[in-house]
Parts: structure tokens; C-alpha cells; sequence
């Protein structure tokens, strides 16, 4: 009797084993929360000069968090007008701190500059953003993002209200920025976007935004000074920005499957230890901040897509072409319109080819997987009982 009550769970667990196998694939792979497949991030400091060393601390100290949490240097833009590394009154040749007891230098033997001193204009940052480069430039300069891609994008500088100033000498306003985010949505190149900025009266930079999938933040508000955080006496000048600093602070909790969510990080800003007021902009967001995870923005994911079955793909219909003759002018032409690749388009030709032009079988149907999965039980419980009755 044990040996056949012990039959019956064995049974009974090769079912649901069946069951389980047989539910759909998308269901496995079912995303929950943001469905971007790829991270990117533009990382901007745009001072000049040795007093601003702790506007490049700061936005180095942001490329360490976000490469730390998997967005590698390929899709991170990192734009910084001085070089504070190589400066000659840099007492330590090559690096750059952002505490003083230098206990990590962000500048490093592993990074990647993308634009570097005079490249760093308001005009080159609009055109990283928008796509609108020239064709000379090389990809690694390119913000090559499309509509399944999360953007994260921070600034750091001297600032006022609604403007940033570039190498103090050239502005950029509100207004250009959310026009430029707003081409972005337009021309379908951000899934959804975070915007962050450490500077004087910095929520003002976010106040003219426009485009859907927008979350912002910033260190202080209109009429408001952002601070330094820390003076280092061998470097002679302060070396990070306290609202930066306390969001580094959080981040290094922060690790590539960690649950925190942005409603988490906002809940960390105390305007005592900032010594500003920073703000929050999320009516354009569609998402609940506590659904939404640090790393959708911080961190690189790395989500497989789900393609629907074969049979409710729409078939390509086959349209017979006329071969050019060599030499003649149709040739180059038709050359280059077969060279064009729609982006984000699935071409189902080679999954057809393999079953033939018009698939006929229904076998991946809903319904016949659960017939099988159905009749494969019915003969593990015929077996058991054909097993049980020999005993």
C-alpha cells in the first residue's frame, strides 16, 4: 500500500511538472514594471576651471555609480569641459577625489571621455540628445538610443533660474532642453526618461518640460543656492557638491538586482543635511514611484523579447523583382533599397523559410499544447496504474 501511495504522488508530480512546462514562454519571460530592454546615460559637466573641480568630482562620481550597476561605456555619454585630473596645480597628478581622505579616485586608469573641453557646447549636447550629428561623427559620440531604451540624464554646473551656463561662456534655458526632450519622444528615442541636475536654483531647469515619460529632479529651488559639501586643504578647493554627494552616499547601498525604488531615493533627501530644498517633478511620469526601480534607470538590464506565435505573424507577401541589367543605373538604386533596415523591425522571412511559405500546422496553438499536456498526464496515470495493478 506505501509502495502505491508512493506511486500515486510520483505521478501526481510529473503532472504538474507537465502542467508547468506547458504554460506559454511570454508568461516566463513576463516583465513586470518598466518594459525598456536597454539603459543609457549622459553624464554633463559643464565648468571650466580649477575652482569648479568639484563639478567634474560630481559627475564623475556618477559615472562610477552607473557603470558600477551595468551600463557599459558603449551607451554612456560622458561630457566634461575641464580637466581637473591634469591640471597643474593638481598636487596629485591624474586623479581626481571626492573626499579628503582620498580613499577612491573616480578619474581612474578605466574611463572614457566622450567630449572633453571645448567639445562640451551647448550645441554638441542638443545634438547628442536629438541625434541631429554630423555623419563624421564616430558612434562612440552618439546617443544610439530607440523607443525601448531608459535615459538617464544629469547635468552639474553654475546655474541660475530656468538657464545652465557652458564654459561660462554660453547658456542653455528650459526651454531648450525640454524641446530637445521633446524631439527625443517625437522621434522615438527614449522609453522613458530621468532628468537630474545639481545646481543653483536647479528645479527651474525642469519646469518646461513637455514630453510624456519624464520624471525630473533637481538639488534646490528657484531662488535658492546648491552648496559644496566637503573642502579638501591639500587640493585647496571643495571637491563634491553636498546634494550629489548624498545621492552617491545612497547609490553605493544600490547593487544590479537590488528592489529600491525611486520613491525610496527621494525619501533619503533631508534639506538640513543638503542645505537646499530639492524637488521632484513626476506628472509626466506614468509609472508610480514606488514601482519603479533605481536600476530601470541607474542599471543595465538585459530582457529577452517575446515574439508572438508563428501563426499570428502577418506574412510577408513575396513581390517578384526584375534583375537590372549590369551596368545599368537601376542597379546602384537597387542596391541601396534593399540595404535599408527599418529599426526595431523583426523580418519573419527565416522563420518561414525553415517551415515552408504558408504554415499549415496548427501545433503551437494554445489549445492543442494543452490537449498534449492533457493526454501526456492521462498516459503517466495509465502507466501508474498499469504498474500498480502488476503489484
Amino acid at each position: 500500500m506505501l509502495g502505491f501511495l508512493r506511486l500515486v504522488f510520483l505521478t501526481t508530480w510529473l503532472v504538474s511538472l507537465v502542467h508547468a512546462q506547458a504554460e506559454p514562454v511570454s508568461e516566463f519571460f513576463g516583465r513586470q514594471g518598466s518594459s525598456h530592454t536597454n539603459n543609457w546615460a549622459v553624464l554633463v559637466d559643464a565648468s571650466r576651471y580649477w575652482f569648479n573641480y568639484r563639478h567634474m568630482s560630481n559627475a564623475l562620481g556618477m559615472y562610477r555609480t552607473v557603470k558600477r550597476l551595468g551600463i557599459p561605456d558603449s551607451n554612456i555619454i560622458l561630457m566634461l569641459a575641464d580637466d581637473a585630473a591634469c591640471n597643474p596645480r593638481n598636487k596629485f597628478p591624474g586623479c581626481v577625489y571626492s573626499s579628503s581622505a582620498k580613499t577612491l579616485d573616480l578619474y581612474g586608469d578605466n574611463i572614457e571621455v566622450d567630449y572633453r573641453g571645448y567639445e562640451v557646447t551647448v550645441e554638441n549636447f542638443l545634438r547628442v540628445l536629438t541625434g541631429r550629428v554630423e555623419p563624421s561623427v564616430p558612434r562612440s559620440k552618439r546617443l544610439l538610443t530607440d523607443d525601448r531604451s531608459n535615459v538617464f540624464i544629469y547635468m552639474t554646473g553654475h546655474g541660475g533660474n530656468e538657464f545652465l551656463k557652458f564654459q561660462d561662456s554660453e547658456e542653455i534655458s528650459a526651454f531648450d532642453i525640454a524641446d530637445a526632450v521633446a524631439q527625443m519622444w517625437e522621434k522615438k528615442r527614449y522609453n522613458e526618461l530621468f532628468f537630474m541636475i545639481d545646481t543653483c536654483q536647479a528645479n527651474t531647469m525642469y519646469s518646461k518640460f513637455y514630453s510624456p515619460n519624464v520624471l525630473a529632479t533637481g538639488s534646490s529651488v528657484i531662488g535658492e543656492n546648491s552648496y559644496s559639501y566637503e573642502n579638501d586643504r591639500d587640493i585647496g578647493v571643495a571637491v563634491i557638491d553636498s546634494y550629489t554627494h548624498y545621492i552617491l552616499e545612497y547609490m553605493e547601498g544600490i547593487n544590479k538586482t537590488s528592489q529600491a525604488t525611486m520613491q525610496d531615493l527621494f525619501d533619503t533627501y533631508d534639506p538640513e543635511k543638503i542645505a537646499s530644498h530639492p524637488g521632484v517633478r513626476s506628472d509626466l511620469f506614468p509609472r508610480s514611484l514606488r514601482d519603479t526601480l533605481v536600476t530601470d534607470f541607474f542599471g543595465g538590464v538585459a530582457q529577452a523579447e517575446v515574439l508572438p506565435p508563428l501563426e499570428e505573424l502577418e506574412l510577408i507577401p513575396s513581390v517578384p523583382v526584375t534583375e537590372p541589367m549590369a551596368g545599368s543605373p537601376e542597379v546602384a538604386l537597387h542596391g541601396l533599397q534593399d540595404s535599408r533596415v527599418e529599426v526595431g523591425f523583426v523580418d519573419s522571412a527565416p522563420f518561414f523559410a525553415a517551415l515552408g511559405e504558408e504554415p499549415e500546422s496548427t501545433i503551437g496553438a494554445p489549445l492543442v499544447r494543452k490537449a498534449r499536456a492533457w493526454a501526456s498526464s492521462a498516459v503517466l496515470v495509465l502507466l501508474a496504474g498499469w504498474i500498480a495493478s502488476r503489484k
